[in-house]
């Protein structure tokens, strides 16, 4: 989704609309939004974008660990920190730069 979308869909995420480059067209009775509004949860829609970027690779390095999780087999300390670790990265991102800058845990 473009991020002029994803505003517009902060404000009235019931909103239909149709976008080519710069130009909204308005559909099925969607109150239109200023311009002004929408660029105002730019920074919001950044953020939101940033932390899906981590929550992607936290997965997938969860995931290349998880078969050591299974029932049958025990974790060790380490891997278990280094688990929860990946787990809690996303604690206090609350700027696009803090997502840009995260200091990702060594796999053990």
């Amino acid at each position: 989704m473009s991020r002029l979308l994803n505003a517009i869909l902060k404000i009235n995420p019931n909103a239909k609309v149709t976008i080519r480059g710069d130009e909204i067209e308005w559909l099925d009775g969607t109150a239109e939004i200023s311009q002004s509004d929408i660029e105002a949860q730019y920074p919001a829609v950044d953020l939101d974008e940033a932390l899906e970027d981590v929550r992607i690779k936290r997965n997938s390095l969860i995931a290349e660990t998880d078969y050591l999780a299974l029932s049958d087999q025990t974790l060790s300390s380490d891997m278990t920190t280094y688990r929860q670790n990946l787990r809690d990265i996303t604690n206090g991102l609350d700027t696009v730069e803090k997502c840009n800058n995260v200091t990702w845990p060594t796999k053990p």
